[in-house]
């Protein structure tokens, strides 16, 4: 997974509540496992007409949002079904971190699994970075997970929080798998241990 430290970039403004898991990613597109290739079909009941054209009015089809690496929303992002696949289909377009009053819950776990950071400010705070963003190109954003605060373009900057542990893995670029890997030593040692005491028990090799 790659690890987030500082991120400054273009930022496209979202101004929606209650965005689902299903207009992140309709449930269409579900049927592959791989976390490639997704980007394409992000938002793609707003991006998308019935016959597959873009609509120019959706933001991420307008420049210089093509390239944002940061999006900013309303209250309750990522709410709905559980599907990973949303953070998956955001993380292959290009998005690193998410800014919202508010997320649900799942889905904001499984952002920070998947290299994602999602922030948590004040909805006039959001306003006030989407106002920013508008400003295009010249207006870039910077997300600094190292000092927890989101910078405007004008430098004034607002502090977030995020659990310790996570803001760790995130850090380092560590998912489940990753932090497993860190422990190989303890574990070979106990499975050295455990073959002795237990030898016709099957080991386990990292």
């Amino acid at each position: 997974m790659q690890a987030f430290t500082i991120l400054t970039a273009i930022a496209a403004p979202l101004p929606i509540a209650n965005v689902d898991t299903d207009q992140i990613i309709p449930a269409r597109f579900l049927k592959t496992i791989k976390r490639s290739g997704l980007g394409k079909s992000l938002f793609a009941g707003m991006r998308y007409d019935d016959e597959g054209a873009e609509r120019p009015e959706f933001v991420l089809n307008q420049e210089p949002y093509r390239g944002a690496d940061i999006l900013i929303a309303h209250e309750n992002f990522g709410c709905g079904s559980s599907r990973e696949h949303a953070p998956w289909a955001l993380l292959d377009f290009g998005i690193r971190s998410v800014i919202a009053p508010s997320f649900a819950d799942i889905f904001y776990g499984n952002c920070f699994k998947n290299g994602i950071l999602p922030v948590v400010l004040p909805r006039s705070v959001c306003d006030q970075l989407m106002e920013d963003a508008k400003l295009g190109a010249n207006a870039r954003i910077t997300v600094d997970l190292e000092r927890q605060v989101v910078v405007r373009p004008s430098g004034e900057e607002f502090p977030f929080s995020v659990d310790p542990f996570r803001r760790h893995t995130l850090l380092n670029g560590l998912d489940e798998i990753g932090q497993t890997m860190q422990h190989t030593a303890e574990i070979a040692t106990y499975e050295t241990v455990r073959h002795t005491a237990k030898p016709w028990m099957p080991s386990i090799s990292l």
